[in-house]
């Protein structure tokens, strides 16, 4: 049966208690992650997990990232190899998934039909309290319609999903706000980049001793036709409804029903409303934690148009770049 209305649910020991639940009976929540909120079903039940994919209208070609609270729940998963092992040590729990030879216990529905699955150990205390106490490793995509801005509170969530799923858990604003970065560990002697984050290409190499590469065009094209291998990859999204435009560098005022979101500085002289900075000291964590809200903002402002600055450097703001230039492609 469809919720009525979506819940917003304190992270009480009982409320705990009533969402575990919830997913052990195969129903799906709203939950805090330190990067964005996630849509979360029983990852080992295809029926569960299904209704993930009904509740964003989500294609069954955008596989699900699967979270564990304990590196032994990967045993029922995936196949481990050394550069996997690697990688957890140096950054789980965090923002890294891994993607990584699947085992048969995980449903086709999760992986989107492909014999990989990709794995990631979260960081946020209220998750992973949720997560030890169902016991079981949680499939958990952003909780937003496919395709649109991701949530980074649980309001968000509800602006979204509002009587597609009845609870969701409020743990806070996301304190890093861009999904996971994703590596393919699949083939240790040759890592790839299928998503950047929080934890950069530079930082990954470091610990792997080797460089990690991006996906070549060939490749990507040939995951469209088959399924993806991890999420994220689609040329359009992040997208709000609102057409996006991208410059290296803001310097106009915005015209009538248009709005500008800066990256780097505020201008200077009387306050905008059509003119937000994401911080002004050019702060780049803050400018990735406040991206999504701020876009969110504007799109329900009733503008005809956005216009949005790019980050300057590497890293995470190759990140930031990786979700405008998502944001701002255009729609099919």
């Amino acid at each position: 049966m469809t919720p009525r209305s979506t819940r917003i649910l304190r992270p009480t020991a009982a409320n705990l208690a009533r969402l575990a639940r919830v997913l052990q009976r195969g129903g799906i929540v709203g939950v805090p992650t330190e990067t964005v909120y996630g849509l979360a079903a029983n990852a080992l039940s295809a029926t569960a997990c299904r209704k993930i994919f009904r509740a964003k209208g989500r294609p069954s070609t955008d596989p699900l990232i699967v979270h564990v609270a304990h590196r032994k729940q990967l045993a029922e998963l995936c196949t481990v190899n050394l550069a996997a092992e690697r990688l957890m040590r140096a950054f789980w729990p965090g923002p890294l998934t891994l993607v990584l030879p699947k085992l048969a216990a995980v449903p086709a529905v999760v992986t989107s039909g492909r014999p990989s699955v990709a794995v990631r150990m979260p960081a946020h205390r209220i998750f992973r309290r949720l997560l030890r106490r169902t016991g079981l490793p949680l499939a958990a995509p952003s909780a937003n319609p496919f395709g649109y801005v991701s949530p980074t509170t649980a309001a968000h969530v509800v602006d979204g999903l509002n009587g597609k799923v009845g609870l969701v858990l409020d743990g806070g604003p996301s304190r890093i706000g861009l999904e996971s970065t994703i590596v393919d560990v699949r083939n240790p002697a040759h890592p790839v980049l299928l998503r950047p984050g929080a934890i950069t290409a530079a930082m990954l190499s470091r610990v792997l001793g080797v460089k990690v590469t991006r996906p070549t065009a060939h490749a990507t094209a040939a995951d469209s036709r088959t399924g993806q291998l991890a999420p994220g990859m689609l040329l359009q999204h992040y997208s709000p409804h609102t057409p996006v435009t991208l410059h290296e560098r803001i310097d106009f005022t915005p015209a009538p029903g248009e709005a500008a979101l800066l990256l780097r500085a505020r201008p200077r002289g009387r306050r905008n409303p059509q003119v937000s900075c994401l911080s002004p000291s050019g702060n780049i964590a803050q400018m990735a934690k406040r991206l999504f809200a701020q876009l969110r903002a504007f799109d329900q402002g009733g503008y005809r148009h956005i216009h949005v600055e790019l980050a300057r450097g590497h890293g995470l703001a190759e990140a930031i770049n990786d979700r405008l230039r998502r944001a701002a492609a255009k729609r099919a």
